[in-house]
């Protein structure tokens, strides 16, 4: 395990605005984000340092990109920790929150890396919420839609049990993930450790990997390229596609709320697959063609969050449309492809 050392990288441009009292910086909590060089997690680093807080980023780099969090290293407010999760994990000081999003998300990383995403979910997991009853922490889990599994209930409630084939190709993942919530509620039951759980749905936004093979960084790459944009099945399955900006900040709300059983956090905007792509392709404005391959085994049919429970307890909903996150996402796209 390493820190960087903030003082080493210089030309940075990113500036962030830390909340000041009586002419002191004030930082109101010591927060551990884990999968902190990932698309999620960098933004996340980005918005707790926004907020005041002092963020220890941790990653193993095994999908992540320490691009994503290079420009927060000059900053005194920020430390970052090459270490793999599901080894143990020990930072010196105190802590007062945790948020753990170290996982492959993608189903082209979990298919090509099955053991590790088991690992990260529960060995990860389990270090994580000892760590968390050790410094008297408050812990948030990145728990997901696919816990959910091909849904038999539409649109999908906290309360549902879920769809889920543990012995298919996603099950490492979605297993995992269900795993880690059984295993964050025994630390809540039984060592009383403040646990929050967030099921997150479809996400996007700029820092996604080109290659991570979900729908939009797909259809966008290939887009830009001039390649045929591939479709699975007949597109009329369905997804909700939530901007990341608004994600980060209902899972911000979540973590500081006395709430400690699953929410879903998400936008409830459905649209098929087959519709997301042309409006993809209309964006990006090259003359490509939209092409269909086979179904992947145990791909949902239909997601769509009820975002009932983040509306009452959190006061919480997506404020950007699909129309505007899609061309900030294009922006990104376009400098990386």
């Amino acid at each position: 395990m390493f820190s960087y050392n903030p003082n080493v990288i210089k030309n940075y441009k990113f500036q962030l605005k830390i909340k000041f009292k009586n002419q002191h910086k004030i930082y109101m909590k010591r927060v551990l984000i884990t999968g902190a060089a990932g698309f999620l997690g960098s933004h996340l680093c980005d918005l707790f340092l926004r907020e005041g807080h002092y963020v220890i980023g941790m990653d193993n780099l095994l999908t992540g990109n320490i691009k994503n969090v290079e420009h927060l290293f000059p900053l005194k407010e920020f430390e970052f920790y090459h270490h793999d999760v599901t080894k143990f994990v020990h930072v010196p000081g105190e802590i007062d929150y945790i948020l753990h999003f170290a996982s492959p998300a993608s189903p082209i990383d979990y298919l090509k890396m099955p053991i590790q995403t088991l690992k990260v979910s529960s060995l990860g997991t389990h270090n994580l919420l000892g760590l968390a009853k050790a410094k008297g922490a408050r812990i948030l889990v990145a728990s997901t839609s696919e816990v959910y599994g091909d849904p038999l209930v539409h649109p999908q409630l906290e309360e549902y049990w879920g769809n889920v084939n543990p012995i298919g190709p996603r099950g490492v993942y979605d297993e995992a993930k269900r795993f880690m919530e059984s295993m964050t509620m025994a630390y809540h039951n039984f060592h009383g450790v403040e646990t929050r759980i967030v099921r997150i749905f479809n996400t996007y936004g700029p820092r996604m990997r080109l290659d991570d093979g979900r729908a939009l960084p797909t259809f966008m790459s290939q887009a830009l390229r001039g390649d045929d944009v591939t479709v699975f099945g007949t597109g009329s399955q369905t997804r909700s596609f939530c901007y990341v900006d608004d994600l980060v900040a209902g899972i911000y709300k979540l973590l500081l709320s006395d709430y400690h059983k699953p929410v879903n956090i998400g936008n409830p905007v459905e649209i098929t697959l087959q519709q997301f792509a042309e409006e993809v392709v209309t964006l990006v404005g090259n003359d490509v063609k939209i092409v269909y391959e086979p179904l992947p085994q145990d791909d949902p049919k239909q997601r769509q969050p009820d975002i009932t429970k983040a509306k009452e307890i959190l006061g919480w909903e997506p404020k950007v449309d699909r129309h505007e996150g899609l061309k900030r996402t294009l922006d990104y796209f376009k400098k990386h492809v």
